[in-house]
């Protein structure tokens, strides 16, 4: 179904709004792009993913909390998710960052405190921008027109939860997670559970699992025969590996890496996830992007040195985005992700 509303401050004629009219008037890009956190190499492997001579750079700043990285080729820019503020921003290269939507994740009129803004953000098919939408609990289209198409918000006639992150299978099937960090306070749940979904191409809402805590982050392997689930649990914070079934659905959950033993003197949860072409998995959490091979060994980490969200690889493929509490950041790598 469609809404019609049009989002206010959307960018869609080409103007943009200048950041230093909102909250994000810190958030300008720097000169020079300095140099921010550490690379730890871990296992050899890791040289031939990350070069030596990489470094991490901070490209804007001021963010309350910076989410859901996605690239834009056709116009060869950044939006990510700034969540408490309600708004996706966009970073291009010679310009610096701007507003390119506001009322991102909550369109409603009342005001709003937590967590309202859109999170997770992709491309479909044919490249228009789907977000997961904290406070309208939701998973939503962006159409040229600037009218919102709802993909999905309930499950057997019940309100999602905050739908979080979601990945794109290559037949056109849409994954995604839904934890409760974007309800707000006092808001009634109408599920019991936080679930893993798949909204298949003919409008079907399939549960895949409710044994998660806090589902977050997701990413099929090259092969698209493994989903990866990031679970944002202190308690359990854990990476999980399912088995891709021949319909879609999925089987034989395994821990892909415990992260528990990091927690004590490492910032951050398992979050988002990015995976390359080889099948490596970045992947945010405790200490900062975590450098996985496809065996689930640690090879290295890249930490900003703030609690990391997100990550995505962009430009021609090879250079990694990353979104890090008020900052965002990239670094260029030797492989490249997944679609380029």
């Amino acid at each position: 179904m469609t809404r019609a509303k049009t989002a206010l401050g959307l960018l869609l004629l080409g103007v943009t709004v200048l950041v230093s009219t909102e909250r994000w008037a810190r958030a300008e890009e720097k000169k020079g792009c300095p140099a921010i956190g550490t690379i730890q190499r871990i296992d050899p492997r890791f040289d031939q993913l990350v070069p030596r001579d990489a470094v991490l750079e901070k490209l804007a700043e001021g963010f309350e909390w910076s989410e859901g990285p996605v690239w834009i080729p056709k116009g060869g820019y950044l939006l990510f998710s700034d969540i408490p503020n309600n708004a996706v921003m966009k970073w291009k290269e010679g310009q610096g960052i701007s507003v390119f939507l506001k009322s991102s994740g909550y369109t409603g009129s009342l005001p709003r405190g937590g967590e309202p803004g859109s999170n997770g953000l992709m491309l479909d098919s044919v490249g228009r921008l789907v977000l997961c939408q904290h406070g309208d609990r939701q998973i939503a289209r962006l159409e040229d027109d600037g009218r919102w198409t709802v993909l999905v918000d309930r499950y057997k006639g019940k309100r999602l939860n905050s739908p979080n992150d979601l990945v794109f299978k290559s037949n056109g099937d849409l994954y995604f997670t839904d934890p409760p960090y974007g309800l707000a306070k006092g808001a009634t749940r109408e599920l019991d559970f936080c679930g893993v979904y798949r909204l298949s191409t003919d409008n079907r809402v399939a549960l895949l699992t409710d044994r998660m805590t806090r589902p977050n982050g997701i990413a099929f392997s090259p092969d698209e025969k493994t989903l990866y689930v990031a679970q944002s649990d202190p308690k359990r914070p854990v990476w999980m590996a399912f088995e891709v079934q021949p319909d879609g659905t999925i089987a034989n959950g395994r821990v892909f890496h415990d992260s528990t033993p990091w927690r004590k003197k490492l910032r951050g949860l398992p979050d988002g996830l990015a995976v390359d072409r080889a099948g490596n998995l970045f992947a945010t959490g405790p200490g900062g992007v975590n450098v996985f091979a496809p065996d689930g060994r640690l090879l290295g980490r890249i930490n900003p040195g703030v609690a990391t969200a997100n990550c995505c690889f962009a430009e021609d493929g090879s250079v990694l985005y990353i979104t890090a509490d008020m900052y965002l950041c990239r670094i260029r790598t030797k492989t490249k992700g997944l679609g380029f």
